[in-house]
């Protein structure tokens, strides 16, 4: 071509005149080559099958359904399990799929190849089509209801499993739940039980009973104090009675010389002194005071010394006595009532000190409970929030494991969301593959382009000048006069000739293309 001159269609129609053997021979080679690939290629057969998604019988808003994910998501889940090495084998060697590429290739690539061949689409929001190609109409039906058959028992099968697998979940978490509940109980109970009275709710009667031991603290000091005065009067009185009784005792043998009346006269007689001593002594002290001991012990070796003196003396001889006067008996049975009445006042003392001990005990326990009261309400309030907390958990995993009950129930009775088949897989009357008209209209397109491709690069290279106008636009000189071009014999052989080997080479070239495109589909 002649740079920069503008090309019309007067000049394209006479470079394509020029140029008719290179563009109609590979335009027919290639167009050739390609119906004879469209012809040798396999018949493929399409049966599909439309599978509509049936929703759960039962209305939601009784049961709800533990299977919650889209028709997408749970379809994509179910289809990568039928599309696994294992189901694609079983159905390949059922059905005797991709016969004569078992006898050469190994199955991991016909399996990916059966892949290729199996097609799921989604209609619309509730069904879906599933397809399968074969070289065999009969085939392509067979295996496409037998992939049907998988989907819908493939999806029983998983709402099934995953209704059981939710409903044993939740049962787990029900336990767990219970258990630690059932430990939260415990704990509250022993927590009562080691701080009985301490808490809150407690501390009204706490203070009534603490209120109560006052008073009768108050009262038991008050009966105290009267049974002191009652045991000082007891004192005085009998310390004026001790005095009449000295006054009134007969009159002493003489006195020895040593001053002790009870160490002159005879036995009788210092026993009768030492007892009328001892009783001198257990009015004005008490029966475990030293000085008492020590006369009964003087008393006791007197009697002896007595007893001893009478066994010596003649019988005729009697022993004489002094008679006691009634004013003395009468002093001596007060004295003796006095001496009870105030071991009486004494031994209720002792006792009302005793309960003044255990009512100041129990005053000191009623206050350390008021005071660990605040303490106390805060543990408990800690311990019982947790224990809500637990609480609401149980009830709440109770319910849902009577709703996971009710829903696996309903997956085992097959009334839940199911697949149902709305269009059978049916019999292909004509291959859906190759389509060999377009095949054959793409290639005799693609053979022009080719062609005109070619013819253009052949153009572009050549510049030489073949009219008066050429002449002009290169030269800018007048034409004086044009010869035409007188082909020898020899060129002509030789440009024909190489039209001849053109051709060859176009058509071994797509015979080799058709050749080793049908090997690689076979």
């Amino acid at each position: 071509m002649i740079p920069g001159k503008h090309y019309g269609p007067r000049d394209l129609l006479a470079i394509a005149r020029r140029r008719k053997w290179l563009i109609l021979l590979p335009a027919l080679t290639i167009s050739f080559g390609v119906g004879i690939w469209s012809r040798m290629l396999p018949d493929q057969y399409r049966s599909d099958t439309l599978i509509l998604v049936v929703p759960q019988r039962v209305p939601e808003s009784y049961v709800k359904s533990t299977v919650t994910a889209k028709i997408e998501d749970r379809l994509q889940s179910i289809t990568q399990q039928i599309l696994s090495r294992t189901r694609l084998e079983r159905i390949i060697q059922d059905f005797n799929l991709y016969a004569e590429k078992r006898k050469t290739g190994i199955m991991e690539d016909i399996v990916e190849r059966m892949r290729k061949d199996i097609e799921v689409q989604i209609v619309k929001g509730d069904a879906f089509r599933v397809s399968f190609i074969a070289d065999d109409a009969r085939t392509s039906m067979k295996v496409t209801e037998r992939l049907a058959s998988l989907f819908i028992e493939e999806n029983l099968r998983d709402r099934e499993v995953l209704a059981e697998g939710t409903n044993q979940f939740l049962e787990a978490q029900l336990e767990e739940a219970r258990r630690r509940l059932i430990d939260n109980e415990k704990k509250l109970e022993d927590y009562r039980r080691l701080h009985a009275g301490e808490m809150p709710k407690q501390q009204d009667s706490n203070l009534q009973g603490l209120h109560n031991i006052e008073m009768q603290l108050q009262a038991l000091l008050d009966s105290m104090n009267r049974d002191r005065d009652a045991r000082l009067t007891i004192e005085r009185v009998l310390a004026d009675l001790t005095v009449p009784d000295t006054a009134a005792a007969p009159a002493p043998p003489p006195p020895s010389p040593s001053g002790d009346p009870m160490s002159s006269g005879t036995a009788a007689d210092q026993l009768q002194a030492a007892r009328g001593a001892l009783r001198n002594l257990e009015v004005r002290l008490a029966p475990a005071h030293p000085d008492v001991l020590r006369m009964k012990r003087i008393v006791a070796d007197l009697q002896q010394k007595a007893d001893a003196e009478e066994s010596m003396r003649p019988v005729s001889a009697g022993p004489v006595t002094r008679p006691a006067t009634s004013a003395e008996l009468m002093r001596i049975s007060r004295m003796k009532e006095l001496v009870t009445e105030r071991g009486n006042l004494d031994r209720q003392v002792a006792y009302k000190q005793a309960e003044e001990k255990r009512l100041r005990a129990a005053m000191a326990d009623y206050q350390k409970k008021l005071e660990a009261a605040p303490t106390r309400e805060a543990e408990m309030s800690e311990l019982m929030r947790d224990y809500e907390t637990l609480q609401t958990i149980y009830r709440t995993l109770l319910a849902k494991k009577e709703d996971s009950k009710v829903a696996a129930n309903l997956e085992r009775r097959q009334i839940g969301e199911q697949f149902k088949i709305l269009d059978p897989a049916r019999l292909p009357e004509k291959p859906s593959s190759p389509d060999r008209l377009r095949i054959n209209g793409l290639g005799l397109a693609l053979a022009l382009g080719i062609a005109l491709a070619l013819t253009g690069l052949v153009e572009y290279e050549n510049e030489t000048m073949r009219s008066e106008e050429d002449v002009r636009f290169v030269l800018n000189l007048p034409v004086l006069a044009t010869i035409p071009l007188v082909a020898q014999p020899r060129w002509r052989a030789i440009w024909r000739w190489r039209l001849i080997a053109a051709s060859a080479t176009g058509v071994a070239v797509v015979s080799a293309g058709v050749l080793f495109a049908w090997r690689m589909l076979k």
